[in-house]
Parts: C-alpha cells; structure tokens; sequence
C-alpha cells in the first residue's frame, strides 16, 4: 500500500487527488444528522455539485454499504474514493469522514470529566439527555414507516424487541437469525422479504452514470483482482486485530483494555442498522456486565455524537473513554481515557476499509440477488425491534429515578417506579418530541434548544 508517486497528477476523470482531499474534508466538515442527512451532504456534493459519479452509481455503491455492519455513510465515502483515487483516495476520504467527530467528542469527554458536575455542564446534558429520548424514537418511527411494510417485517421487528427486552438475548443473536429467516424466506420465492429500496437520494435531475466525470465504465483498478483483494485484506486484518492481540498478550485478560478491544472488534461485526440498534447492545452490556458508565451517561454520550460532525457510531469512543477512565490501572486517568478513546475507534473503523476494499471491486456479482436483499429486509426490521427496546429503556432510565427488575427464569425485564417520576426531564422530552414530530425542527435545533433549557433549569434549581 504506497502513495501515490505523484498525489495531485490527474486521472482520467480530471478530478486530481488534491481536489478530492479538499472535497472531502468539506464533506466532513459538513457530516451532522446521522447518516441520512450525511448521505444526503455527500450525494449533493458528490453527484449535484462535483458530478463526479451518476445516480445509479451512487445508488449501487450505497446499497452494497447498507449490506456491511458498520456506518454505511463512511463506508460510503471510503467507496467513492476508492473509486476515484484508488486505495489513497478510500483512504483519505474514510479518514477524513471520521476525524472531526473523533476530535469533537474527544474534547467533550474531556469537558465531561473534569466539569460534569458544574451546573452549567451538568444543566447541559440534562437537557441533551432528554432531547435524545425523543430523537430516538424519531428514528423508531423513521426506519420503521421504511422496513414495516407487510406482517412478515412487523413479525420480525416484535419478535426482536421482545427477545432483547424481556429475554436479555445477545443482538448478534438477534441480527443472525433475522438474516437467516429473511435470506429463507426470499429463497422461498415470497414477496414479503423484496423490500429494500435503500436511503432516497435528493429529487430532481438525474444525472446519468455516462455524463459523469467518472463515466459508465469500471476503472482499471475497480475490476476483481485477487491477489490485491487478499493483500490488502491481510494488511487491514493484521492493523485491526494486531494491536487486540499484543494487548491481550502483555495486559493480560481482565485488562480493561483488552476488554474494550475485544468488545469493540465484535460490534465491528455485528453492527447492523447503525448506531441507535449498537447501542441498545452497548447499553446491555457496557452498563450492566462490564460497569464502564451508567445508564443516563449512555445518553449523554449519544448526545455528544448527535451534536457534532461524523458516524453516530462515535458514541462508542465516549463508552471507551470513560470505561478506562473509571479503571485506568496503573495509568494516569486521562492518558488511559484518551488510549482507549483511540482503541475504540481504531477497532470500530478499521474494519469498515477492510469490508469496502475486500468487496467492492466484487459487489457486481451482488446486484439483483434476491436472496442477499431478503436478508437485509429482515435485518432491518429486527433493527427497528431493537432500536424500540433502546427507546424504551432510555425512557425508563432517563425520567425516572428508580427501577424495579421482574424475573423468572430467562424472563427479565426493568419496570419504572412510577412514582419517581422526574417531571423536569419528561417535560424536557415531551417537548423535544412536540418539535421533532409536530413541528418538524431540525434535530441540531432540537438538541440545542433542549440544552438552553437544561442548563436554565439546573441554575434555577440552585
């Protein structure tokens, strides 16, 4: 894997890799509103503005993304560089996608950490915390009016909440076994299982694959090639897995960062349906097996990923953070926050380059199979089972102060006490959700406006 012996030399497509870092780093600069209003960005400057590939391009290397665990939007903009600008071009643009969230929610922990208990602070996440609520049940409702549309998915979508929810079952578990029903039931020949359609582009003129920059045909290097698929697998596999591996050999296993590497190389995989459906699996097992943060400061983690730029899988940067700040071992609190802030995002972006550059120069072979978009249905509407119980359990965790547990045998489920019911913050959330749903604000202007009000509430609380 070498640079380019000359980075800013034109291709054929006259787009030169300089041009393409500036474009991306703009794209970046602009990435807020989880991935649909991220796709959204990259699709107006990618195909509107730069026109650099067509509409049906784009639309095929998205829907080959929403087959992948992982952020489709980065892996996305890893797609269209590579397909640009070769293995550089993929490259920077996955980096570039990544790098200011990584930033911005470092710094927040931070702020987190060393401030989280001044009133201005502490009033600010208050606020975020209950805002987030409503978000995600906007996505329950967003993602569900998409993935629901006949019994077969709505099955699948009540089948998965109440196997997480009442029966604390694995998401992994979940996801594999939507994929194979739906990869089942398409085989079958059933219609119900031919339901995806992927993110909507932007409406309006089309801009045709043959009056792009990038034209209809497939570069050089876009075609299957074997031997660079296995070398750069390997290359990918042994930066991914490598750094787990001497961790666990000289940190040994009850090492807090070898369980944080371990732990986030598994979400890498299972990460099916973004961000909300990983994290009701972080919040089963970061809060309650390992005991690296609390259940309100899952939300106040989602609350920094929403407000800046980047996948909303960042959120998981913040568990990392705070998982080793809590045990830092024999480190300084804030050096081992700031490694395992790293760790984190190294283990959960890493393998999204692996996934995009393995497969892509291959995904011809994907298009119109029936059986592979089967699957994808299903695991959606498993998705939004799961998302629903995050919902559910952030509401139980968020507006009330106790929680009683009713158990029997594999049965197990959280019931607030209703009587401590913490009015400030459901007003909080009941007016987020009357300006996301009635009055269709946007969700920064949501998210901000609900921080205003925290941080007012908590100072005239004293």
């Amino acid at each position: 894997m070498t640079a380019p012996a000359n980075p800013d030399a034109r291709q054929g497509h006259g787009v030169s890799f300089g041009e393409a870092l500036r474009v991306w780093a703009r794209v970046a600069a602009l990435s807020f509103g989880g991935p649909a209003g991220q796709i959204a960005v990259m699709h107006r400057i990618v195909v509107d503005e730069k026109r650099w590939i067509g509409e049906s391009r784009f639309l095929h290397a998205l829907n080959y993304c929403m087959l992948l665990p992982g952020p489709e939007a980065q892996q996305l903009a890893v797609y269209i560089g590579w397909l640009m600008h070769r293995t550089w071009g993929g490259l920077v643009a996955g980096l570039l996608f990544i790098l200011p969230g990584f930033l911005s929610i470092l710094a927040l922990s931070y702020v987190y950490v060393i401030f989280g208990d001044a009133g201005v602070v502490e009033g600010l996440f208050f606020g975020l915390k209950a805002a987030v609520l409503a978000v995600v049940v906007q996505a329950v409702f967003r993602i569900g009016s998409r993935a629901l549309v006949n019994p077969a998915m709505i099955a699948i979508a009540a089948g998965a909440f109440i196997a997480i929810f009442a029966f604390k079952v694995p998401f992994p578990l979940i996801i594999l076994v939507a994929a194979i029903a739906g990869y089942a039931g398409s085989r079958s020949g059933s219609r119900l299982f031919r339901t995806v359609s992927g993110h909507a582009a932007a409406r309006g003129a089309v801009l045709q694959d043959r009056d792009s920059l990038l034209g209809e045909g497939t570069p050089a290097h876009a075609r299957p090639d074997l031997l660079w698929s296995m070398k750069i697998s390997a290359a990918l596999l042994g930066l991914w897995l490598g750094p787990v591996a001497l961790i666990a050999v000289f940190a040994g296993g009850g090492n807090v960062f070898t369980e944080i590497g371990i732990f986030f190389s598994k979400m890498a995989v299972v990460t099916f349906g973004g961000a909300y459906a990983a994290l009701a699996y972080v919040a089963q097992e970061a809060v309650q097996h390992y005991g690296w943060l609390r259940p309100g400061e899952m939300l106040d983690g989602l609350g920094m990923a929403e407000t800046t730029p980047g996948p909303l899988i960042m959120v998981l940067q913040f568990v990392g953070f705070l998982g080793a700040y809590r045990d830092p071992g024999g480190l300084d609190p804030m050096v081992a926050a700031t490694l395992a802030a790293i760790l984190t995002t190294w283990v959960i972006f890493v393998p999204c380059f692996l996934w995009i550059f393995l497969g892509a120069p291959f995904i011809e072979k994907l298009r119109g199979n029936a059986a592979l978009s089967g699957a994808l249905s299903a695991i959606t509407a498993a998705v939004v089972g799961v998302i629903l119980n995050l919902a559910v359990w952030f509401a139980i965790h968020t507006l009330f102060g106790r929680v009683t547990v009713l158990a029997a045998g594999p049965f197990h489920i959280e019931l607030p006490v209703l009587a401590t019911i913490v009015l400030p913050s459901a007003l909080l959330a009941a007016a987020a959700a009357f300006a996301l749903f009635r009055l269709k604000a946007s969700v920064l202007l949501t998210l901000g406006l609900a921080a205003l009000a925290g941080i007012g509430w908590r100072l005239l609380a004293g």
